[in-house]
């Protein structure tokens, strides 16, 4: 087993917040819910890199920023009719996913 940091987002809608990080390349790896009408909470995952989606309302802060770095900001810039900036370590672009988490994307310039 390697370690790694998975960051906790909230959200209000997991299957809303699945179909917009599809968009981002990741996939759906599993989802639980102690009951059927209870929160679930989500992994989403994109190469090494994975998130989890919660809806409980005390795993995670409304309005987060991560940083991801990828391969091709340019693709995801298309893909939500964005423009990509250059900024002194990475061409990056800033998204908000539905819940307000604020995702700061970048290919390294080095």
């Amino acid at each position: 087993m390697h370690e790694e940091v998975v960051p906790i987002l909230r959200v209000a809608d997991a299957a809303a917040a699945v179909a917009w990080y599809e968009r981002l390349g990741f996939a759906r790896q599993w989802e639980h819910r102690f009951a059927p009408e209870l929160p679930a909470f989500v992994e989403v995952a994109r190469g090494g890199v994975r998130l989890f989606l919660s809806e409980h309302e005390g795993d995670a802060r409304p309005a987060t920023l991560i940083y991801l770095r990828v391969r091709d900001v340019e693709a995801i810039a298309v893909e939500f009719g964005v423009t990509a900036e250059d900024a002194p370590w990475a061409r990056e672009i800033e998204l908000r996913d539905p819940d307000g988490n604020r995702l700061r994307i970048g290919t390294p310039t080095e």
